[in-house]
């Protein structure tokens, strides 16, 4: 047996094949349902066999990247963000943390922008004085790829 799918074309070709058989003539279904699997066999035989190939998310370079960035001054806004990460490439997203029970800004956020240009500012950024503040800029941690341990 080639494939799960293969048994279930023999076994629907087969069903239909009986169904067919029985209704053009007078023989016995148990012999038409016989006559149509042996048919779908050899059918399957020389059918040209089907090739499923899955992509999975690894395979793919990621075309953006999450950047965390600390210490940012509370004044800062998500447009003023966007355009200071906007100089080393496309900015895609900017969130800035919030408290729940304020609604005051807590001085750090995440921006997500082009993979290509990321590594670029992170470089630039990091321990760069903005605002009169010290900006500690990374990648994002992602917590599907962290360890237990």
């Amino acid at each position: 047996m080639k494939s799960p799918i293969a048994f279930v074309l023999i076994i629907t070709i087969a069903i239909l094949g009986a169904i067919v058989v029985n209704l053009m003539s007078t023989v016995s279904p148990a012999l038409a349902f016989a006559a149509g699997a042996v048919i779908s066999g050899i059918a399957c035989l020389y059918a040209p066999q089907a090739t499923v190939t899955v992509a999975t998310k690894e395979e793919e370079p990621p075309q953006s990247k999450t950047i965390y960035v600390g210490n940012l001054p509370y004044r800062a806004n998500e447009n003023d963000v966007k355009s200071l990460f906007g100089e080393y490439g496309e900015v895609f997203a900017v969130r800035l943390m919030k408290d729940k029970r304020t609604g005051k800004r807590r001085g750090f956020g995440f921006v997500v922008m082009a993979a290509a240009h990321a590594d670029d500012a992170i470089d630039a950024l990091n321990n760069n004085v903005y605002g009169e503040r010290t900006l500690k800029v990374r990648e994002a941690n992602d917590p599907k790829k962290r360890e237990h341990s």
